[in-house]
């Protein structure tokens, strides 16, 4: 018989994930909760915020999945898994135990220094008096870093004193990020090239996907504030056999053997951060789900069914489950509203969809049907323009061919998606 599931979320993430999922023969129908313009072709999408925890799952309680994939962050930092997880439904996605990975910076911290984890340098504030004091502690730049959830982009990179103390200020006084920023973490700010490990986990196995790269400022070279991320490409230049073997003896393996000693009961995906050092890598981060962008570009490599690898981890035995990915290059561009990731206007109409190439992916991240059907943004990041390649330079350039062919007002994008930098 063939499997229902319904997906929560509504952005890029879900929509590659909805895509990946209807390839499988085993999926009989997907509903999804809110979904998108994009996910609608895929899905029945459900008018119900992935943010509304009782509201989704009543909806679950209603539909009767035989699995829920939780997209975003905020739910599974809410809960959702216990809550999906007592009517007897299996959910792909940490419970909210493990959701603090994500949900807290400073317990992160302090689980990568417990268990020998290589990371910056860092100290917790919860006193905006104590952390201006503070402020040099690591010199200059420093990574100022709201401790709770803040959509990606919680980060300041303070290059002066200046810098450091109006940040501060934004995120403890003047509360930008909301309740995130009651605590403040200063860290030493890292040198390297940042590179993305995403890996499907359960109490079995941490078993890595295949590599990428995100680009986090809104601007080219790396310039401006962070976003939840403006274009992805896997696999990523950075990586080769030796650094994969430092990532899996420094990184996997004390975070599995962490997981058991700490009782945390992790199933889902974790999304590792890192900076590529001069020492080795370190971890930037931990993440409780499919990163966005990099699921657009990481899903395009796939070669196992989906919804096999989640049904293993929900069973547990993902140590038996085979995962093959096949040679190509993917690069995923992000079409952003003017504005982004400040305010910025919904309601704009989108030309050229019908125009882009048959072998090109678009993603839909912020988008809604209009009145008269037209589809119009909805969201700072608005679609993820993804193409595969035999080659990085092909696969970049199919994306940029196809970004061209798309239009709406204030469109906005990076022109060096698939460019390394170091900072």
């Amino acid at each position: 018989m063939k499997k229902k599931v319904l997906i929560v979320g509504g952005g890029g993430r879900e929509h590659a994930i909805a895509w990946k999922l209807a390839q499988s023969p085993k999926v009989g129908e997907i509903v999804c909760a809110p979904g998108n313009a994009g996910i609608a072709e895929l899905a029945r999408c459900e008018d119900v915020s992935a943010e509304d925890t009782e509201a989704v799952a009543a909806l679950a309680a209603s539909e009767a999945p035989d699995l829920v994939v939780i997209g975003p962050e905020t739910p599974l930092a809410n809960g959702l898994t216990d809550r999906i997880e007592a009517q007897g439904i299996p959910v792909f996605g940490p419970n909210e135990k493990c959701a603090r990975l994500e949900a807290s910076k400073s317990f992160t911290k302090r689980f990568l220094e417990r268990h020998g984890i290589p990371t910056a340098r860092y100290r917790a504030f919860t006193d905006r008096e104590e952390l201006e004091a503070n402020i040099g502690i690591y010199g200059f730049p420093v990574a100022l870093k709201a401790d709770g959830l803040a959509a990606g982009k919680g980060v300041v990179i303070a290059e002066s004193e200046e810098e450091a103390l109006r940040a501060v200020r934004d995120m403890m006084e003047e509360r930008v990020f909301g309740a995130a920023g009651d605590k403040v973490i200063a860290e030493e700010y890292l040198r390297g090239a940042e590179a993305s490990v995403l890996c499907f986990a359960d109490g079995s196995a941490i078993v890595p996907m295949e590599s990428a790269q995100d680009y986090k400022r809104i601007f080219d070279e790396d310039r401006g504030p962070n976003t939840g991320g403006m274009g992805t490409y896997s696999p990523s230049l950075l990586f080769d056999a030796s650094l994969e073997a430092q990532i899996e003896e420094r990184i996997l393996r004390p975070t599995f053997e962490g997981f058991r000693a700490d009782g945390l009961d992790f199933k889902g995906v974790l999304f590792i951060g890192l900076m590529i050092t001069d020492d080795g890598p370190k971890v930037i981060e931990f993440n409780n789900r499919f990163g966005d962008p990099e699921t657009q570009s990481v899903l395009c490599r796939l070669d196992t069914d989906l919804l096999d690898i989640f049904v293993a981890v929900t069973e547990n035995r993902l140590s038996t489950q085979e995962i093959k990915w096949n040679d190509d290059r993917a690069v995923c561009v992000v079409m952003a509203s003017d504005g982004y990731p400040g305010a910025y206007e919904k309601g704009k109409i989108i030309r050229g969809l019908d125009e882009v190439d048959d072998d090109a992916l678009v993603f839909h991240a912020g988008t809604k049907f209009g009145p008269g059907g037209e589809i119009l943004t909805a969201g700072g990041r608005v679609l993820g323009v993804t193409a595969v390649g035999k080659t990085h330079d092909e696969a970049r350039q199919k994306a940029y061919n196809n970004v061209r062919k798309i239009t709406f007002e204030g469109a906005r994008y990076r022109t060096d998606i698939g460019v390394v930098y170091r900072r």
